[in-house]
């Protein structure tokens, strides 16, 4: 591994024997202007323009760490490939988010893609503190033993691999350690605060 990459494997909150646990919010907080700065552009003109980049859709989940009663999740638009060789994927997490530290605990995710007709998934998945796997049809990922949701496009199953800084959100490197798609359906696109669905 190059030395550049920084691995956290301290484990986060209570103590967990879970392999592979991160340190849910690393340090150093880095910024992008100084405190005496103005940001150059403000929140609601920085959503606008973002806006128009369509995305698809994901759920990444992860299985109950040690004394926690059942498995995390939450819905996410930000995930990205990342690189073939090795094969790793990457997502964005706010730095607020109460679901990113069970994930950490856990020490691996499932990627779950969703398909068009999921938008009611991706929103059970987006709420806070609610029971999100209430009624959900899921199985364990291969590898990790993650929840695959049932039905979905195709799914992903990684190691947490590296997580990094990035102003009010961290970067998450997951390393594949298995992966899998139906070939059938339509995905899921958000784009400018609505799903839709690919037209060629």
């Amino acid at each position: 591994m190059a030395a550049t990459v920084v691995r956290y494997l301290r484990s986060a909150g209570r103590p967990t024997t879970q392999p592979g646990a991160v340190d849910p919010h690393p340090r150093p907080d880095l910024r992008a202007v100084r405190e005496d700065e103005r940001a150059p552009v403000g929140p609601a003109e920085f959503r606008s323009v973002l806006g128009n980049f369509a995305s698809g859709v994901t759920v990444i989940t992860a299985p109950a760490a040690e004394g926690e009663d059942g498995p995390a999740g939450f819905a996410c638009q930000s995930f990205a490939s990342l690189s073939l060789d090795p094969p790793l994927v990457t997502f964005m997490v706010a730095r607020t988010s109460t679901t990113w530290p069970r994930i950490a605990r856990a020490g691996v995710f499932c990627v779950n893609i969703l398909g068009a007709e999921q938008g009611e998934l991706c929103r059970a998945f987006a709420v806070s503190g609610a029971d999100k796997f209430a009624g959900v049809e899921h199985g364990p990922a291969p590898a990790t033993g993650a929840p695959r949701l049932d039905a979905v496009p195709a799914w992903i199953d990684c190691r947490i691999h590296a997580v990094h800084t990035g102003g009010d959100h961290l970067i998450v490197v997951g390393r594949v350690e298995a992966m899998g798609a139906s070939g059938e359906g339509e995905p899921l696109v958000f784009h400018k605060g609505r799903f839709g669905r690919f037209v060629p």
